[in-house]
This record gives C-alpha cells, sequence and structure tokens, in this order.
C-alpha cells in the first residue's frame, strides 16, 4: 500500500459548525417560540393563523439550512427539498381553503 487514506480523494465538503452559531441559532428559535406563542394570544383575526405559519416556515427554513446541513448541500439535494416544499405547500393551502369556507358562515 501507498499510505494513503482511501478517503482523501473522496470530494466531501465536511462543515463544521461553531458552537456560538448553534447557540445563537437556538436562541433564535426560543425567541420565535416565544413569539407565536404571543401572536397566537393577541386576536388578529384572521391574520393570527398566517401570521402563525409565516414563523413557523422561518423556523423550519432555520433548522433545515443550518442543523441539518442543507444550505452547504449540493443543488440536486436542494431542488428534492423545494420540490418537496412545493408539494407540501399546495396540500396546505387547499386544505386552508377547505378549513376556511366549512366554518364561515
Amino acid at each position: 500500500m501507498s499510505g494513503h487514506n482511501e478517503h482523501t480523494s473522496v470530494d466531501t465538503h465536511e462543515h463544521l459548525p461553531s458552537y456560538g452559531k448553534n447557540v445563537m441559532i437556538w436562541l433564535v428559535l426560543v425567541a420565535l417560540t416565544a413569539l407565536t406563542v404571543t401572536v397566537a394570544s393577541v386576536d388578529l383575526g384572521n391574520y393570527t393563523f398566517f401570521v402563525a405559519m409565516l414563523i413557523a416556515s422561518i423556523k423550519a427554513m432555520l433548522v433545515i439550512n443550518i442543523f441539518m446541513h442543507i444550505k452547504y448541500d449540493d443543488i440536486l439535494m436542494k431542488s428534492i427539498l423545494l420540490a418537496c416544499g412545493l408539494v407540501f405547500t399546495v396540500i396546505f393551502i387547499m386544505y386552508s381553503f377547505d378549513l376556511f369556507n366549512r366554518y364561515t358562515g
């Protein structure tokens, strides 16, 4: 053997986030959770649901990009994730129309 490690020829992009960055993202997630609870207790009319979903979407994007390391992944994985997100969004919108039309009147 030539003293080579077989893993040295593989092109990997290993990302090691700092603890400070992880703690900062965690604190942002805790703050957004507190904001969600606050929004739920404030009467915004029909907008309460949409504001809560916007905050939840921001939290999901932070978790996916930072903790799941999708931010540093290749374009194929990002495309698959985007396609799944679009399908979920379409299903969510269709369900929301049904939900809001069923209980109004």
